[in-house]
């Protein structure tokens, strides 16, 4: 008799850092955590992912997290265009708690189902709008082969012009930034939800 294939758990990353309580917490990291829980975040609750990360330096943590309020709410990049450049740096990264949390975003934000399905699983996002084939072809090519050709630039510079083509490096170099955070520090999804991605065994 043939044996039953047992389906393994998914390997779970263990946490590196240990958060300081809020009694812990020094003023730099007091400051930190009321500037991100006052800004466009709205995060109020227990500082979770990078944020948390980030108390472990709160200055530099206070600098990167306001560049991030800017990628993310201050470009000309629209909410559907940004959260599909951040989707595709979270699955290169495999970064599991950005794909957690941009997912939803992304689907808020307009990008479609399969799109979605499609850049999780490594595949070219056929249903994807033709902005987003651009802006794709493009972060491919540029983590690929660390450069962008001719004619993958004036693909996306005719979506997104001189500034929007600017601002998408930058949101792509900051996502690798928060990708590399949370892999190396092994940040943990809220209330254990299934990791996104297989962990390299």
């Amino acid at each position: 008799m043939a044996k039953k294939a047992v389906k393994k758990a998914a390997k779970r990353p263990v946490y590196r850092l240990n958060d300081p309580t809020d009694e812990q917490m020094t003023p730099p990291q007091r400051a930190l955590r009321d500037a991100i829980s006052s800004g466009p975040r709205g995060i109020r609750k227990r500082m979770t992912g990078p944020f948390a990360i980030w108390m472990q330096a709160p200055e530099y943590g206070d600098l990167a997290q306001r560049l991030g309020a800017h990628v993310r709410y201050g470009t000309s990049l629209s909410p559907r265009q940004s959260e599909f450049a951040i989707l595709c740096t979270g699955q290169k990264w495999k970064a599991q708690y950005e794909w957690f949390a941009h997912e939803p975003m992304a689907l808020k934000a307009g990008v479609k189902p399969q799109t979605i399905k499609d850049i999780k699983a490594g595949r070219t996002p056929k249903t994807a709008q033709k902005d987003e084939r651009a802006i794709y072809d493009f972060v491919q090519e540029l983590y690929k082969t660390r450069r962008v050709s001719d004619k993958t630039y004036k693909r996306v510079h005719a979506v997104l012009g001189d500034r929007g083509t600017v601002e998408l490096v930058g949101v792509l170099g900051y996502y690798t930034l928060i990708s590399m955070t949370l892999n190396v520090f092994r940040a943990d999804l809220p209330d254990n939800a299934p990791l996104p991605f297989a962990e390299p065994a």
